[in-house]
């Protein structure tokens, strides 16, 4: 396990907070793992690839108050995904916070989508969030409190041509998500969906276009994420969509 060292500061609006962040070492995940980092929070970030967690962890050290440290996990293993909560809680003392945006996407037409892009992405996009889940609901009761983001999609409600698998995955995760909620709110911990539209991420290949400033940025929904944890415990929005505000005229 890498670890980032501890800076000193004069604390922060989430100072203490313990996060752990999948799929963090770029996108919305990277932009919650900084935001957090910088108002004090103590983070856990994961990736499939050691050199990106290394490098990751070494950029949140100086970003602020917080603590960063970093595992390998691949969240389609499910003893990966509890020794990535067993070691945020070994490294940080507790758990309060676990952000499941570790997500891919693969697409085609179900005539022409081979199984095993299938089962990668249900496995990624669903199975992941239920073994880090499990992983860190009884750190979270010991709490009392705490908050599970899912990230999701606008493609959870709306379907397109090509996006079998997506789709499945993204629909699936709102549905699991919802019931989660209900599973859990009355033990305090809250449970929230986050359904971004247009993202201008890595997610698709060649990176971030800069000309495609119409669409979100991953600070956008890292926003959205740091203000619901702001609120009061006896709200709880269950479900966000966020959207660019002005896309291309078709």
């Amino acid at each position: 396990m890498t670890r980032a060292s501890e800076t000193n500061g004069e604390g922060g609006l989430f100072q203490g907070t313990v996060a752990v962040v999948t799929g963090s070492t770029r996108g919305i995940g990277r932009a919650v793992a900084e935001v957090l980092v910088r108002e004090g929070g103590r983070v856990m970030v994961s990736s499939r690839r050691a050199d990106a967690v290394e490098e990751t962890v070494a950029a949140l050290e100086a970003l602020g108050t917080g603590e960063a440290a970093g595992q390998v996990c691949d969240v389609r293993e499910p003893a990966a995904c509890h020794a990535l909560v067993e070691a945020a809680v070994e490294r940080f003392g507790a758990l309060d916070v676990l952000v499941n945006n570790a997500g891919l996407g693969r697409f085609a037409k179900i005539q022409e989508m081979e199984p095993e892009t299938w089962n990668i992405q249900l496995r990624t996009n669903l199975d992941g969030v239920f073994h880090c889940s499990q992983a860190a609901i009884p750190h979270l009761r010991v709490r009392g409190r705490g908050w599970i983001f899912n990230i999701g999609s606008l493609a959870g409600r709306n379907a397109f041509s090509g996006g079998v698998a997506y789709n499945a995955s993204k629909f699936g995760l709102l549905g699991m998500t919802e019931a989660m909620m209900l599973d859990l709110r009355d033990e305090g911990i809250r449970v929230s969906c986050i359904m971004p539209g247009s993202v201008n991420t890595h997610f698709f290949e060649g990176g971030p276009d800069p000309e495609d400033d119409w669409k979100l940025q991953s600070e956008d929904i890292a926003r959205v994420i740091t203000d619901l944890m702001s609120f009061p415990d006896r709200a709880l929005p269950s479900k966000v969509e966020i959207r660019p505000s002005r896309p291309p005229k078709r």
